[in-house]
């Protein structure tokens, strides 16, 4: 199923938000409640839902926990895909606290940093690597992502490793924007870049 990007992201999102509907009690919901708690149009979330084959009794809205289960079987694996993060300063661990145990099927369960004070040990549970085992380590306990979270100074020199390592999808937390080789997924997450684009628009609405 040849499914956009942007698709992607809102059908994440649309989980996200039916997840905290069933913890709630609700067993229903609209296509137009999704879309204002998203900030777009019911007819995108139709269409989105469309696209992925989901069809349901509209009368009553869609039935949250058949909606979840829908969602999970296209966005999941059907195995645990198994993350590591490279950089445990402040960012790489505020990340993996925020991320471990959110989701069943992703599970950040190494960790690999160049300072020695912390290679050797765990942090929060994980067990942290020295960097010249990055590639073994990899093959080792399969890990298939990487979260990118180190200095930018060096985030260039570590294409060339997670390509050997085999690595299949990158979320760089970097501010420099990292190209890999076709088969290598690259999310660029540039937060300083968000906030500034949000900072912008503070500025318009308060000047107009």
């Amino acid at each position: 199923m040849n499914i956009p990007e942007k698709t992607i992201e809102r059908l994440s999102e649309y989980r996200r938000t039916l997840l905290s509907c069933h913890e709630q009690g609700v067993t229903h919901i609209f296509s137009h409640v999704l879309a204002g708690i998203h900030g777009i149009t019911a007819v995108q979330v139709r269409r989105d839902l469309m696209l992925i084959g989901f069809s349901s009794d509209t009368k009553k809205g869609y039935d949250v926990e058949v909606l979840i289960d829908f969602i999970s079987g296209i966005l999941d694996n059907r195995s645990v895909v198994n993350i590591g993060v490279i950089g445990m300063g402040h960012l790489g661990q505020a990340l993996t606290k925020y991320f471990n145990g959110r989701r069943s099927k992703l599970r950040i369960i190494a960790a690999f940093d160049v300072d020695p004070q912390k290679a050797g040990h765990e942090i929060d549970h994980i067990p942290c690597y020295p960097m010249e085992r990055f590639e073994e380590t990899v093959e080792q306990l399969d890990i298939k992502i990487v979260i990118l979270s180190p200095p930018t100074a060096v985030a260039s020199e570590l294409v060339v490793p997670i390509i050997n390592a085999g690595i299949k999808g990158v979320l760089n937390f970097t501010s420099m924007p990292l190209n890999f080789p076709r088969g290598i997924f690259v999310e660029n997450y540039d937060i300083t870049t968000l906030l500034e684009k949000v900072a912008y628009f503070v500025k318009e609405a308060e000047e107009s």
